[in-house]
């Protein structure tokens, strides 16, 4: 019997600065991106633009990491999820993973080294965002082929928005929340995405329907009564983003005289500064602020059972193991 194939997976990710010393060299990684900043001319610009902004919002964003733990935890729990994947494939397939940040370490070009480290047959391409978008996938991808020339077939995940167990971790997440609360069913869930600006939804970025999708799911699968809505956060600069924001949606359920809300992160895989800080502290403090009584958040997903089988279910699909993955144990 020949041997089994050697695969490798890489993980993309946003990254997050791990110190206050990484805060200023992350954010100006994150504007220097040409799909972060895109305008006539912007190929001349976007370097000193992205100094000036990263100057400008280092000292802000710096205090906000610091009311977290000091840094971003996204790159810890990056690792957690690929060293639980490895485990869950192991039975499999032999694998092993390697992280690609997008912004902060490890990057593209550390990730590259860790895979020539060792032999493999096939990679696998697996960006820890569930929906597809030309700001997260697509960046980190034309980021990857920039860098890396292919030596072995590939495979690219390029979404998983739908996956019965990446939908069934958010609502096991959701129910272990509810089922802590006195009339559960009278909590309106509120439904919270990365925001986007609408100049890539005008292009034809999927990530709008991606992320209703997801809801829709979601709320299908928990079957709850509770009345809900989806919004949008981390809206940046003076273009228009996607509607309603979060912070508007706030305001709106203060006025309307609802006070028990859940904001459901439905696009993070991890906790970081969008969940540990602007949701958990400002919009907390907004809603208190407001007269809001109840204010609770999901825990984002991190190395949740059902999230790894998701995630080890589409690279197993991926490389025609199919036979496999009703096996795959909890």
């Amino acid at each position: 019997m020949p041997a089994a194939k050697e695969i490798a997976v890489v993980l993309f990710q946003l990254g997050g600065p791990d110190s206050q010393a990484a805060v200023e060299p992350f954010l100006y990684n994150l504007f220097c991106d040409p799909d972060i900043i895109n305008f006539p001319g912007s190929f001349l610009a976007r370097k000193p633009l992205a100094k000036l902004i990263s100057t400008t919002r280092s000292k802000v964003a710096g205090q906000r990491y610091a009311a977290i733990g000091g840094g971003s935890p996204i790159g810890r729990l990056t690792e957690q999820q690929a060293r639980a994947l490895e485990v869950a494939l192991r039975p499999h397939i032999p694998a092993r993973t390697v992280v690609a940040m997008r912004y902060w370490r490890p990057d593209t070009a550390h990730a590259i080294a860790a895979l020539d480290s060792a032999p493999f047959d096939e990679l696998v391409l697996l960006p820890l965002y569930p929906h597809y978008s030309f700001a997260t996938t697509g960046s980190s991808l034309k980021e990857w082929n920039r860098l890396y020339k292919p030596k072995v077939p590939v495979q690219l995940i390029d979404h998983f928005f739908d996956h019965p167990d990446y939908v069934a971790a958010i609502v096991e997440r959701v129910n272990s929340v509810l089922q802590q609360l006195p009339r559960p069913e009278e909590v309106h869930l509120v439904f919270s995405a990365h925001g986007l600006p609408m100049a890539l939804v005008e292009k034809g970025d999927p990530y709008p329907q991606h992320i209703a999708a997801t809801v829709q799911l979601v709320r299908e699968l928990g079957a709850w009564p509770n009345p809900h809505v989806l919004c949008f956060q981390s809206r940046v600069g003076p273009q228009k983003w996607l509607t309603p924001s979060l912070t508007g949606t706030i305001e709106r359920m203060a006025r309307e005289g609802q006070h028990r809300m859940l904001v459901v992160p439905i696009s993070f895989l991890t906790e970081h500064i969008e969940t540990l800080h602007e949701i958990n502290i400002e919009a907390r403090e907004q809603a208190e602020s407001l007269g809001i009584k109840e204010f609770h958040m999901m825990p984002a997903l991190n190395d949740s059972p059902l999230l790894i089988r998701a995630l080890a279910d589409l690279v197993l699909r991926s490389v025609g193991r199919r036979s496999g993955v009703a096996s795959l144990a909890l």
